[in-house]
């Protein structure tokens, strides 16, 4: 009687330790990119935006391997925006009505606070840009001026309204929307572009020039701009809520 021949495959694949096998960065890895490309795939999911000019070994990485890096991201539905010209890189969530896909992004909109510091911060750069200007730049004076306008006198507590201004900058900081290059003195990036569309810029410009005709204080009840799928932002944009425990890291979702 013969017998059956032994399979060539041994259908249990035994462990590798990590010193016999190089390319594994911890047990069980079964992933194939490159360690630099993980990290910059990890970047694109947690944050708002890849910068050139702040991220530039990632932005080389994501240019460098961007279609395995976009093969991923499809993978889960959300695409891959590169702005060559702005220099920044961000992610979108793909949505159809004809194809049922799983949503792993949220829209969330900014703070109302956000939103008025960024309808002057769009403003400047729109005008600054239309005169010629490669930069445009604001003092935190400028801004807080600006956004305490927006409120009725027997609404302005000037110190609370002068940390939400400030609290804003830093997020949108942290974004990459302004540079603070000095003490108070801000750069205002392209970015602020992609964040504020000219459209949405007209509508909300539009809708805080016809404040004085509503009752109420013109901030209390702001339109908010909405952040890129899957940015983050604090979940109670009220500006009447408590500033000073506002969340300080970026939503990974």
């Amino acid at each position: 009687m013969t017998e059956p021949a032994e399979s060539a495959v041994d259908p249990f694949i035994a462990p590798v330790a990590m010193e016999e096998d190089p390319d594994e960065l911890f047990p069980g890895d079964r992933g194939v990119l490159d360690t630099e490309v993980r990290r910059v795939l990890v970047h694109v999911l947690q944050r708002r935006f890849l910068l050139a000019d702040r991220h530039r070994e990632q932005w080389t990485v994501l240019l460098e391997h961007r279609q395995l890096i976009e093969s991923r991201l499809n993978d889960l539905f959300v695409r891959l925006v590169v702005d060559h010209e702005r220099g920044v890189a961000y992610k979108q969530q793909v949505r159809s009505d004809e194809v049922e896909m799983p949503v792993l992004l949220r829209d969330l909109p900014y703070t109302r606070a956000e939103t008025l510091v960024l309808v002057h911060l769009r403003t400047v750069h729109q005008r600054e840009s239309a005169s010629g200007e490669p930069s445009a730049r604001v003092d935190v004076e400028e801004v807080e001026q600006t956004v305490l306008s927006y409120f009725a006198d027997a609404e302005r507590d000037t110190a609370r309204r002068q940390r939400m201004v400030r609290k804003a900058l830093e997020r949108l900081g942290r974004d990459g929307i302004v540079d603070e290059e000095s003490a108070g003195r801000y750069r205002i990036s392209p970015v602020v572009e992609i964040v504020l569309s000219a459209g949405k810029l007209r509508e909300l410009s539009e809708w805080l020039r016809g404040r004085g005709r509503e009752e109420s204080p013109a901030a209390a009840s702001a339109p908010a701009a909405s952040a890129p799928a899957g940015a983050s932002a604090d979940e109670d944009d009220s500006l009447t809520d408590d500033l000073d425990d506002a969340d300080q890291e970026d939503d990974p979702r």
